[in-house]
């Protein structure tokens, strides 16, 4: 049993899951970006950006302003993209992709809570077309994860109807345990950015997982464990040893608009100001 995963038989409790870095060794979005050049979503300049995107994530993370230029350019790069073609890649894709980058500790707690008898819920500010297929490889119960408006015409605006980011993570995480009935005082969360510091405090039990340096030095503050996942290992290779079958992701109707996610911008404004005074 992984440090700290204890069973509280009293209370119905959850794991909740940040995906990127934290579960999988890299942005699950960028990954896909080849595949959406192959697929004729993108050019090849775009293409070749986005791989500047991942390395640049992956060597130094991204603080609140990164993500936000992110959100803006892969905003506009999906304007027009048609949702059906989208899910259709990522299907074909994604155990090419996804599989070889799990974290094979990230795996081991998703057993190890299952055994335990919690929800497993992955909270990302990626988007639901890539989120929620990930989420069921890994038999996650829910999932939560940016959703982008639809036209009539079944392709993307370009438009965010919901963010899954910073703040409003911290309040789908309250208002699922609302609706299901959690403790959050025996829940835990797991997140590698400081950006997700709303959702670790909303819960009895965070954990940093491979830490930027500001969530790295606010778990030592805290008292927080700090974890370290090294080892991306294929899902297949270790299916035969989880004690309960990987079950389809459940996808979180959290109602939750716009003025959550302006909160959420306002929050880390203020943060930033109080950190430079």
């Amino acid at each position: 049993m992984l440090r700290g995963v204890e069973n509280h038989s009293l209370s119905r409790t959850a794991a909740f899951f940040d995906l990127d870095k934290t579960v999988i060794a890299k942005s699950s979005t960028l990954t896909f970006s080849k595949s959406f050049y192959q697929g004729g979503l993108i050019n090849r300049r775009a293409m070749l950006r986005t791989a500047y995107a991942q390395f640049v994530f992956l060597v130094g993370g991204a603080d609140h302003d990164q993500m936000e230029r992110m959100r803006t350019y892969l905003s506009k790069l999906c304007r027009g993209w048609n949702v059906q073609q989208v899910k259709e890649i990522v299907a074909e894709t994604l155990h090419d992709l996804i599989d070889p980058i799990i974290y094979d500790e990230a795996a081991s707690l998703i057993e190890e809570h299952h055994a335990a008898g919690r929800d497993v819920v992955i909270v990302s500010t990626s988007g639901a077309e890539v989120v929620e297929p990930i989420g069921e490889m890994l038999g996650a119960d829910r999932v939560v994860a940016t959703r982008m408006v639809v036209g009539e015409d079944g392709c993307f605006t370009g438009e965010v109807e919901y963010y899954a980011y910073g703040p409003t993570k911290a309040e789908a995480i309250r208002e699922l345990a609302a609706s299901e009935g959690y403790d959050l005082a025996h829940c835990y969360a797991y997140s590698d950015s400081s950006t997700d510091l709303p959702m670790l405090e909303a819960v009895g039990h965070p954990y940093a997982v491979n830490p930027d340096r500001t969530l790295r030095k606010e778990a030592a503050a805290r008292g927080w464990p700090v974890l370290d996942f090294h080892r991306p290992v294929r899902l297949k290779r270790r299916l035969h040893t989880f004690s309960v079958s990987p079950r389809p992701a459940l996808v979180a109707a959290v109602a939750v608009g716009a003025a959550a996610a302006t909160a959420g911008l306002v929050w880390f404004a203020s943060r930033r100001r109080s950190s430079i005074a």
